[in-house]
């Protein structure tokens, strides 16, 4: 009886503070291996019978991108409604010719946030989800981007270590109606096809966390600091750029001091040395207060998840940086129950097993041109 209360009031809490309502019914599968998370995108978007929706920052014209391409062309041919949008900034690697031979398939082909010399400053915002919704009733969600380093294909780039979610279920049928909300707002015509998902015997309670305004944003670090705050065990918290802000850390060193065992797993190495050098300024005060820092020392790491007291997990798109919390429009997913928090925390300590716990003493004690490039480099946070 006791975990059920706890369980209604933490439902009652979070649909208060984003605005949204709880899915019930769901069947959800955790991704954290990248060849076996694109498998079962084909396999799904091969299924398709009616539409496909899909949006991500970054798509590739490598091996993978073109994978994809010729999946969506050819359900295209087979008369399924494909719609795609992409970042600008995210896909200025990507040549006019790839969005063409899509285009000329008969995909819908649409650019989040294009640069406007009238509104330049717009451009700093960027669309940074990744979603796929499958005839409205199977999705996907996640850190990941279609590139072959997500699909970890060997080659020249290092692959990457990131985390999504499969759904089937009434989620599915949410995130489908975001996307539409979005794709109608960047000019897209009109979808019309209705969603009426099945619910699952005994599945997992799940809502979406997307953002694309100020206001949805604001949602979302009221969720993060409740989360924070709410919880009494334990946090464990993976991001791929940490710039934390000072109500942030503040709220973490406070965790500690409730008895909180607090984890912050972050990049051993990283694509981008600004944030990397950046969030390792923080690290002498976060170790003094008590927290627990590990570095992934395997793979780029670039997964952005949170699990409070084995029970709230968020998986999706967002970092622990400014941008991510005030630009950037972001796609999540919380999933309330222990089933599913368990499995995060088996993650999370599988992830330890190639990762270094830093030591406060070792630490201090780091080369000074380290020390150098953090004091630098975290002039710029704001900007990241």
């Amino acid at each position: 009886m006791q975990t059920e209360s706890i369980h209604d009031y933490s439902r009652s809490a979070i649909e208060n503070v984003l605005g949204q309502r709880f899915s019930d019914g769901n069947s959800l599968k955790l991704l954290c291996h990248g060849t076996e998370a694109f498998d079962i995108i084909f396999r799904s978007l091969e299924a398709a019978k009616r539409f496909i929706c899909l949006e991500f920052y970054i798509i590739r014209n490598d091996a993978t991108g073109w994978a994809l391409a010729e999946v969506l062309k050819r359900k295209a041919a087979e008369g399924v409604d494909v719609y795609m949008r992409y970042d600008h900034f995210g896909c200025l690697g990507t040549p006019s010719s790839f969005w063409k031979s899509l285009k000329d398939s008969g995909v819908r082909v649409r650019a989040s946030r294009p640069f406007k010399w009238s509104a330049p400053g717009h451009y700093l915002h960027r669309n940074h989800r990744k979603l796929i919704v499958i005839d409205g009733e199977v999705s996907f969600t996640g850190g990941l981007n279609i590139g072959d380093e997500y699909r970890k294909i060997i080659h020249r780039k290092s692959p990457w270590r990131d985390t999504g979610i499969f759904m089937k279920g009434p989620i599915s049928a949410q995130l489908y109606g975001i996307f539409k909300e979005s794709w109608s707002q960047w000019g897209g015509e009109p979808i019309l096809y209705s969603a009426t998902p099945v619910r699952i015997k005994n599945g997992s309670s799940a809502i979406p966390i997307f953002t694309n305004s100020a206001k949805q944003r604001r949602r979302f670090r009221k969720l993060l600091y409740h989360s924070i705050n709410s919880a009494k065990k334990s946090i464990h918290m993976t991001t791929a750029y940490f710039t934390p802000s000072k109500r942030l850390i503040k709220t973490l060193e406070d965790a500690v001091q409730r008895g909180v065992d607090v984890n912050l797993l972050l990049p051993g190495r990283s694509d981008s040395i600004v944030p990397f050098y950046a969030g390792r300024y923080f690290f002498s005060r976060l170790l003094k207060a008590g927290l627990k820092i590990h570095t992934y020392e395997n793979e780029i790491l670039h997964a952005k998840t949170s699990v409070f007291d084995s029970i709230w997990s968020i998986i999706g798109s967002s970092n622990l940086d400014f941008r991510s919390m005030r630009r950037n429009d972001e796609g999540n997913v919380g999933v309330l129950g222990r089933k599913f928090g368990s499995q995060m925390i088996g993650m999370f300590k599988n992830d330890l097993e190639h990762s270094r716990r830093i030591n406060p003493a070792q630490w201090s004690g780091r080369p000074m041109h380290e020390k150098l490039q953090e004091r630098f480099f975290v002039l710029f946070r704001r900007r990241l």
